[in-house]
């Protein structure tokens, strides 16, 4: 049965979306026995967001040469039983995502890796895809 990590951003529709089919890709490339998942700590607070995931998220996948998921699933909200389940928990801003876990999922808050990927309001969405891009390279060879 293989390990799971568990990406999160706030409304599970482009980072952390990207991060999840990036590592799924590259993992099964090196046979890991790791899996990886995303979910929204708020997807109340993403009322921008249209369709199942992100047309930036798409648009990286395909730069890389990678399949859109098929079919593309909605975004899924964080619950309780997301966070048993991983073995390994990375949020991709710590300074957007970590009051979101102090009020909604305190007891996870230091069980939660922090990574520093900007959202759209703060970073071109390119410059965030190669951040993930760089990020989870290291993240397998971490985990391998």
């Amino acid at each position: 049965m293989p390990r799971r990590v568990l990406f999160l951003c706030t409304g599970n529709y482009f980072r952390s979306r990207f991060a999840e089919l990036l590592f799924n890709h590259f993992a099964a490339a090196r046979s890991l026995a790791w899996t990886a998942e995303s979910r929204g700590l708020a997807l109340d607070l993403s009322t921008d967001n249209v369709g199942p995931i992100s047309p930036h998220t798409l648009r990286g996948l395909v730069q890389r040469g990678l399949p859109p998921p098929d079919p593309a699933r909605f975004p899924l909200p964080l619950q309780e039983r997301d966070l048993l389940n991983a073995s390994l928990i990375v949020a991709l801003k710590e300074a957007e995502h970590r009051p979101l876990l102090v009020s909604r999922f305190p007891e996870w808050v230091d069980r939660v890796e922090y990574w520093q990927v900007h959202d759209v309001d703060c970073s071109r969405p390119e410059d965030a895809l190669a951040e993930i891009e760089r990020a989870i390279p290291v993240l397998l060879a971490r985990l391998d």
